[in-house]
């Protein structure tokens, strides 16, 4: 598909969604720069925050629907290793929960950062979700992270003085799926708050781009494992990287229109029921953390489906390390430090994109409008929000 001329990709009706794969990795290196160029006010707004909780922790609400809210679920569990939980206690909130039940997700005490994730900005929740934050917090900042300058997300924050709102304009994705706002979106909020030395975080993104572009020069070896007949595929992972297996389920789902059955679970949770999804018709692909002791529980459960020999391909995604999966493995370049799991999930989310992507098209289906009978939507439609009274 990435070697495939314009003309080819889009009588297959999947030209926007490979361009929108295949560029991540210059994205990344973009987001970066925004991030750079926004330094001061970002520590300026991080420094604000700080000082309206007082002796509190700042909660910080992470927001979004679909995808966007799948962006929350995989950056958290890295923030929350990383940062000082005297300053930060990271939330994940999908917006769909905020707008229907708000006091159930938010307490009027707790200082708040309410991160709003937003590819167009447009979605019903999206505007709704900072109207219920606002009614319900006595003390909100707004910080939006969207990719669509126009939207109504931004446009409705702008000149506001208790918000930031950050742009990733090249990634708002004109296909159906998100891909590149995902990823990007992940990037930005996990450099706003990693409080590494920005050194590091540029040598980590210069290396997540170069494994990106390895997931697009090695597409011939991810193609290999749907030659054969399957209908099910299962992510599993750990901390991030089981935050991260919703989405890489939702591609399958979304981009075959439900014509391959999807699972995802944590390595450890798997056994717990959800295994009885595997059968000899299903793949089972396996994000592998960096951190050995998690390590050790990815490559258990991979090991015993392996074992079990019931599944027609047991995958692992990881880099090299002391302990590996020695099955079938897209592994990374060896010649390279292990990646931070905040990072990690760059290169490993295109991975399964170019699992999602391959399979849409091995079911006869267009990825670019995967939905047939155009009942969902890129941008969510048919939402009543309705009148809210603290």
């Amino acid at each position: 598909m990435f070697e495939k001329d314009e003309a080819a990709l889009a009588a297959m009706g999947a030209h926007i969604t490979t361009r929108e794969i295949k560029q991540q990795p210059d994205l990344w290196e973009s987001t970066l720069k925004i991030y750079e160029n926004n330094l001061p006010a970002i520590e300026s707004f991080l420094a604000r925050a700080q000082k309206m909780a007082g002796e509190k922790p700042v909660h910080v609400t992470l927001a979004g629907a679909g995808s966007s809210a799948y962006v929350s679920d995989t950056v958290t569990p890295y923030l929350r290793h990383v940062t000082d939980a005297g300053a930060y206690v990271f939330e994940p909130r999908p917006t769909t929960d905020v707008v229907s039940a708000p006091l159930d997700y938010l307490r009027p005490s707790d200082p708040t950062i309410f991160v709003s994730f937003a590819r167009s900005g447009n979605s019903p929740e999206s505007l709704a979700a900072v109207e219920r934050a606002d009614q319900v917090l006595d003390d909100v900042l707004f910080l939006n992270i969207t990719c669509a300058p126009d939207g109504a997300l931004a446009r409705q924050f702008s000149g506001n003085e208790r918000a930031l709102t950050l742009l990733i304009p090249e990634a708002n994705d004109l296909g159906f799926a998100m891909t590149g706002s995902y990823s990007c979106m992940e990037l930005l909020c996990t450099l706003i708050f990693d409080p590494a030395p920005l050194e590091k975080k540029a040598a980590w993104v210069a290396q997540a781009s170069d494994m990106g572009r390895d997931v697009v020069a090695r597409e011939d070896q991810i193609a290999s494992w749907l030659d054969g007949d399957f209908d099910r595929i299962t992510y599993l992972g750990s901390g991030t990287l089981a935050g991260m297996t919703r989405e890489c389920q939702l591609k399958i789902l979304e981009l075959t229109a439900g014509k391959i059955a999807t699972c995802f679970d944590s390595s450890m949770g798997y056994r717990h029921g959800p295994k009885s999804f595997v059968d000899s018709r299903s793949l089972v692909f396996g994000l592998v953390s960096n951190d050995p002791y998690t390590r050790d529980y990815d490559l258990d459960i991979l090991n015993e489906v392996a074992g079990d020999g019931i599944a027609s391909h047991v995958i692992a995604i990881q880099q090299p390390g002391a302990e590996m999966f020695v099955g079938e493995s897209f592994t990374f370049d060896g010649e390279v430090m292990p990646l931070p799991e905040g990072y990690l999930a760059l290169p490993n989310v295109m991975v399964a994109q170019t699992v999602a992507l391959l399979t849409s098209v091995k079911v006869g289906n267009t990825p670019d409008t995967p939905s047939p009978t155009g009942t969902v939507n890129r941008v969510v439609k048919g939402v009543t929000i309705h009148p809210f009274v603290v």
